[in-house]
């Protein structure tokens, strides 16, 4: 019996990094240039082609990084079904999408009406320090109570906490 499934889960791998293959290769022909696959093979294994700065620098770079973003939204999810052992668990469930979107608009709405653009890099550390903040307010939670269906309920009520106020708060901010 083991041996099927091992035997199972080796095709399903398989099966998804052959699709993964085709996709990677699909997204680099993609574009307002037009590129084929032998162009593109030439391209990737010789460095060399009238539109290899295309591919290295605008194509290759935005794939990876959605493959390396995928991975890790795929193993936060699989962290927070493990730590809280409950397989409905995950970051819209315990509020913590809601925490962050709530601080965001905060800062947002703050440094707006005081006449400061913010760039991106202080938007995703306020996101951040949203997302940390409903988190521990969740942690606290968990040590409270000892039933995972009511910290699942907590957890509702953390976002809907958190998304009230952000939008009571945008509703009344100055444009």
């Amino acid at each position: 019996m083991a041996k099927r499934e091992t035997r199972r889960y080796g095709f399903a791998f398989l099966g998804l990094l052959l699709a993964l293959a085709v996709l990677i290769l699909l997204n680099l022909n993609a574009g307002s240039v037009n590129l084929s696959v032998p162009q593109i093979l030439q391209i990737l294994f010789h460095k060399t082609g009238g539109d290899a700065a295309i591919i290295w620098d605008i194509r290759l770079p935005r794939i990876l990084a959605a493959v390396l973003l995928g991975g890790a939204l795929s193993v936060s999810g699989f962290l927070l079904q493990t730590f809280f052992a409950n397989p409905i668990a995950g970051p819209f469930v315990l509020g913590i999408s809601s925490g962050a979107k709530l601080v965001v608009s905060l800062v947002m709405i703050f440094f707006l009406s005081a006449g400061v653009n913010l760039g991106s890099g202080a938007l995703i550390a306020a996101a951040f320090l949203g997302a940390m903040l409903s988190m521990g307010f969740v942690l606290l939670i968990s040590k409270r109570v000892h039933k995972m269906s009511m910290l699942i309920i907590s957890g509702v009520m953390i976002g809907y906490i958190c998304s009230a106020i952000t939008d009571f708060v945008v509703t009344f901010a100055d444009d």
